[in-house]
């Protein structure tokens, strides 16, 4: 549970870090109740977390050995294209793309007054999360991590991953991304990815089996 719990933190808060998810709480606080916002978005990062899960654990009933192979061969494919992501970018750039791709979809469909209901502003910072999260790298890694480790470790480290995350968006969201670099931020998620698909390697076949 522990490896699970690690594992989905880690992975969770740098994945999500400057993500489009991140950009849309971030624009939502400035208009709404940061409050309502945070309470809508942790929402559907925790529903989308528990839907990976259930992915994940899907995939597992297949034979063990073809779930390992698949683990170590996503986590390291995934990770190493996005180094070679990361060395396309230049060092100068920051974040300005998943930003504008972020305030064009709340744009669109963000057109609650300013004295919107709590209910309201929760549904659609809900929605909006959700929709923007599915297919996203962070489902990708939930649902990888959770076809061989424990469900409920990585539903607790990867809502908390989400969480931290949504904290810092609502609060200095636009602030903090001023000052990241997507170069970096890219190459640190794939080393993460490296790491997390090497140490499967190992677990799957140690070097001492005989």
């Amino acid at each position: 549970m522990l490896t699970g719990f690690t594992a989905g933190l880690l992975l969770i808060t740098i994945s999500e870090l400057g993500d489009k998810t991140f950009f849309i709480g971030a624009i939502l606080a400035m208009r709404h109740p940061r409050r309502w916002v945070f309470i809508g978005v942790t929402l559907a990062l925790f529903l989308m977390t528990v839907l990976s899960v259930l992915l994940g654990k899907t995939v597992s009933v297949l034979p063990q050995y073809y779930v390992e192979v698949a683990t170590i061969v996503l986590f390291l494919g995934f990770g190493f294209k996005l180094i070679y992501d990361a060395s396309q970018i230049s060092p100068e750039v920051g974040l300005d793309e998943e930003q504008k791709e972020a305030e064009a979809e709340v744009n669109q469909k963000d057109h609650l007054a300013a004295n919107a209901s709590i209910v309201s502003i929760i549904v659609k910072a809900f929605t909006l999360t959700f929709v923007a999260e599915w297919g996203d790298r962070t489902q990708f890694a939930t649902i990888t991590l959770a076809a061989n480790q424990d469900a409920i470790g990585v539903i607790l480290g990867a809502t908390l991953g989400h969480a931290i995350c949504a904290v810092i968006a609502v609060m200095s969201g636009k602030l903090i991304a001023g000052r990241i670099s997507e170069r970096w931020l890219t190459f640190f998620g794939g080393a993460l990815f490296v790491v997390f698909g090497v140490v499967a390697a190992f677990q799957a076949f140690p070097l001492n089996q005989s």
